[in-house]
């Protein structure tokens, strides 16, 4: 019987089972996918093993527990930022616990009770978080891992109770090895502008090692300053505006042969050539809607964020281009809140958009740019919104409390409001 002190790590994704019990087959063999995808090749950067991949869980080993918990600070920080491109209904919340003790091993398994334990301390884990041992804080190397305690807690089938930590959200510093500061901005839920451990850990892995994904900030860096010298290939959609005109507050379709044969050919090589063209930002979003494999639109997105971040946020420009992001994330739900903003700041764009939502086939979407248009009195939508208040729309369910919607009754609402 061969013995080995390791440090054992268990993951897994938060609600797989209810998940996976509402999706498709295909969805889930994708969703397995990008979770191996992204996981995988962190573990094997920081040494670790992989003994078992089961569904939505891992059991890796690793010599060194201070590799192990860099492992699993790089994970979520790399799930951190895979999350942020892709919509609610693909993220990844993974939980990762560590333990570190004498194991038997064979083959391909480990046994023990430090196993147990491990196993044990994954069940309390929250989601994004690295929770590890009192074994793995007296072993590791603390110059190098930040470390707060939870708690001591009884875990099924282990005598006593086992002292918990965790590692603390950055920004930190550490003064001493047994001393962590934590900023409390950095412990607040709403403080996600960077990734949960600062890519601490993330960083030190090569690009190259991290295939088939690939570092998230280094990717946006290296097509971003491809993309500046691309000049000329910025070809992209005509604007909203020039498919269409208003006349007593109704919107008319209008075809680009009937804008050139009413005489609209200057404008449109004058003008209208500049709106045929798009900025670095909107050819970014584009590329995101393109993006088929989760893990080429999480690293799309990365690149849209950081050429809208670019733009000169003049008129909502900005709330703007976010809202057309979330619209190529088939999130339009959150995309009428950046319009919102965006016509807050004296966007035309976003209002435009916000009136053509108003025919939009879920009844969510259609609901929420109704009250948006009411709560911004945006008179030129009185007479989409009487068309929505008279017809309704697909997906209406006025009669369901709570879960319900009822677009027409917000239309209604909206016309109230602008003095109908």
């Amino acid at each position: 019987m061969k013995t080995a002190n390791l440090a054992i790590v268990f993951t897994d994704i938060k609600g797989f089972t209810e998940r996976t019990s509402r999706q498709t087959h295909e969805e889930n063999q994708r969703l397995l996918k990008a979770h191996h995808d992204l996981l995988a090749p962190v573990f094997k950067a920081f040494g670790g093993r992989i003994l078992k991949s089961i569904g939505d869980a891992f059991l890796v080993t690793f010599e060194s527990p201070t590799q192990a918990v860099l492992g699993g600070m790089a994970i979520q920080d790399r799930l951190w930022n895979y999350n942020r491109g892709v919509p609610d209904a693909e993220r990844l919340d993974v939980r990762v616990a560590v333990n570190v003790g004498e194991v038997r091993v064979e083959s391909n398994d480990v046994f023990g009770e430090p196993v147990n334990i491990a196993s044990r301390v994954e069940s309390i884990a929250e989601a994004g978080e690295v929770y590890f041992t009192e074994a793995v804080y007296l072993a590791m190397n603390k110059a190098e891992v930040p470390s707060q305690e939870v708690g001591a807690f009884e875990l099924k089938g282990i005598p006593g109770k086992i002292r918990v930590f965790r590692v603390p959200r950055a920004p930190y510093r550490v003064d001493t090895p047994s001393v962590v500061h934590v900023s409390p901005a950095a412990e607040s839920p709403l403080s996600h502008e960077q990734p949960p451990f600062g890519n601490l850990a993330l960083s030190r892995i090569p690009d190259s090692q991290l295939a088939p994904g690939t570092d998230f900030a280094a990717t946006a860096a290296a097509f971003g300053n491809r993309a500046a010298t691309v000049g000329g290939q910025w070809v992209e959609r005509t604007r909203t505006a020039l498919q269409s005109v208003r006349t007593g507050g109704r919107r008319l379709p209008v075809s680009p042969r009937m804008l050139v044969g009413g005489g609209a050919l200057v404008l449109l090589l004058g003008i209208g050539f500049v709106a045929l063209r798009g900025s670095p930002a909107e050819s970014a979003i584009k590329d995101v809607a393109k993006a088929s494999e989760p893990l080429e639109k999480a690293e799309r997105v990365v690149i849209a964020r950081k050429r809208i971040s670019e733009v000169k946020d003049s008129e909502g420009k900005r709330d703007w281009l976010y809202g057309q992001l979330f619209e190529a994330l088939e999130a339009p739900g959150k995309a009428v809140d950046h319009y919102r903003t965006a016509v807050k700041a004296g966007s035309d764009d976003a209002e435009d958009r916000l009136i053509e939502l108003l025919e939009h086939p879920e009844c969510r979407v259609r609901e929420k740019a109704a009250d948006a248009l009411g709560d911004l009195k945006v008179t030129s939508a009185r007479g989409e919104l009487e068309d929505l208040a008279e017809d309704g729309g697909p997906g209406e369910q006025p009669d369901v409390p709570l879960l319900g919607c009822n677009s027409r009754e917000a239309a209604q609402k909206a016309l109230k409001q602008l003095g109908h």
